[in-house]
């Protein structure tokens, strides 16, 4: 992952004030792996301080050769506060948003919900049609605040409009945003609570369990992306009063979650990276999974050099085919599984990633590669269908965001003060 130069902004919510910056690359106390993607970031709790433990629950201390400078104003929340949900900057809450087409995971749904809101106040923004929509809200009454998505949010990902809409009705600084099919433990919680005690944006791992065969399939793409840079969750921790600094961020893009991120680093935020903290995701079924393969790599169109690599491959072993070369094929292959293995090892890895899944590696270069094709060909076409609309545009480089006005305004933290 590229180590872009932000600094930190340097507006809080009110009476909040600024934890104390440091320069270079730290470890986050309680996470393995947790680094800053910026050079420059406000310090996250330091070890020994009240919620600074690792996610086994003992002390943390910092690696990167010197203790972190102390924070200033930032007081951690009492349990108590964690689990009501409390306003402003204590507690932690959660924004599910959903649009579903039918009911086959309620139950599993509600029951999760039903633990989750011990932890968290949970904000479920739920775009499903009437029917559906309205026996959400009988089943999750008194457990999760149920809501329509904004009716003034006109954004073509529907995603980006639930996100905004329960985004606006949060009263946490600290808010977990993630896609239906994720699932926190309480440690988890814990950890992202206590990582955005220094950060704007916090980028968890997610593990896929169970794991069927097109799961294993799908991680060996996350075991690649761990081994180059950061993968891509389904979730992230999000500061409020920051992502409405920044003006929210654009839905009329199909990678929604790296316009976020790209908006975070573009308005100045700080961004963490933690490959150790681990959340699991449920596996789509094989239908989904295969209906997923070309949009997924429609994604790689608003990263150009990651683009031309995967265009790349169907013609080289094309080549290796026609000339015989089996060895150097053999040998592609082979470096595929190590550097996917390299993936599974890293921040403790190897206690949620198979290592069967590295050996797919080879097999999902070849997927990517064909349909990085498909994908060329859809943007000439006019873009991807998704949710009943066309989007052409993956996301926005972050040079562009820059020059961008800010997608909603002034949001709702700036319009108090």
């Amino acid at each position: 992952m590229s180590r872009l130069a932000c600094t930190p902004h340097g507006t809080r919510a009110p009476g909040e004030a600024d934890a104390t910056p440091m320069a270079g690359t730290t470890r986050t106390p309680g996470v393995v792996g947790a680094t800053p993607v910026n050079g420059t970031t406000r310090t996250p709790r330091t070890p020994g301080e009240a919620g600074a433990t690792s996610m086994n629950g003992t002390p943390s201390t910092s690696t990167a050769g010197k203790a972190p400078a102390p924070t200033t104003g930032r007081t951690p929340a009492p349990a108590a506060a964690r689990v009501a949900g409390m306003e402003d900057r204590q507690g932690l809450d959660y924004v599910l948003p959903l649009r579903w087409e039918d009911d086959a995971g309620l139950e599993e749904l509600t029951a999760y919900l039903r633990e989750l809101s011990r932890h968290a106040r949970v904000i479920v923004v739920d775009g499903s049609r009437d029917e559906l929509f309205d026996r959400h809200a009988g089943r999750w009454r008194g457990l999760v605040t149920h809501v329509r998505p904004d009716p003034g949010l006109r954004f073509a990902n529907g995603k980006v409009n639930g996100v905004t809409t329960g985004l606006r009705l949060a009263r946490a600084q600290h808010v977990v945003i993630a896609d239906d099919d994720v699932r926190y433990e309480p440690a988890a919680l814990a950890g992202m609570d206590a990582l955005l005690a220094g950060a704007d944006l916090v980028r968890p791992q997610n593990h896929f369990d169970p794991l069927p065969w097109h799961a294993r399939w799908d991680t060996a793409r996350t075991l690649l992306n761990r081994a180059v840079g950061a993968d891509y969750p389904g979730t992230f921790g999000v500061r409020r009063s920051f992502f409405w600094e920044m003006g929210g961020y654009d839905g009329d893009v199909l990678f929604e979650n790296l316009e976020l991120i790209r908006t975070v680093r573009a308005r100045g935020g700080v961004e963490y990276h933690a490959p150790g903290l681990y959340v699991r995701r449920l596996p789509p079924d094989v239908s989904r999974f295969w209906s997923q393969r070309v949009r997924q790599a429609y994604d790689d169109l608003a990263q150009p050099a990651r683009l031309a690599l995967f265009l790349s491959v169907l013609p080289a072993a094309a080549a290796g085919l026609a000339r015989r070369r089996f060895g150097a094929l053999a040998v592609a292959a082979g470096l595929a599984v190590g550097l996917a293995e390299a993936g599974r090892r890293r921040a403790g890895g190897r206690r949620v990633f198979p290592w069967t899944a590295s050996l797919f590696a080879p097999v999902w270069v070849l997927e990517r590669a064909t349909c990085a094709w498909l994908a060329v060909g859809a943007a000439l076409g006019g873009g991807v269908p998704y949710a009943g609309r066309r989007l052409r545009r993956a996301a926005h480089s972050v040079r562009s965001l820059r020059r961008r006005p800010e997608p909603l305004g002034p949001g709702p933290d700036r319009a108090a003060r």
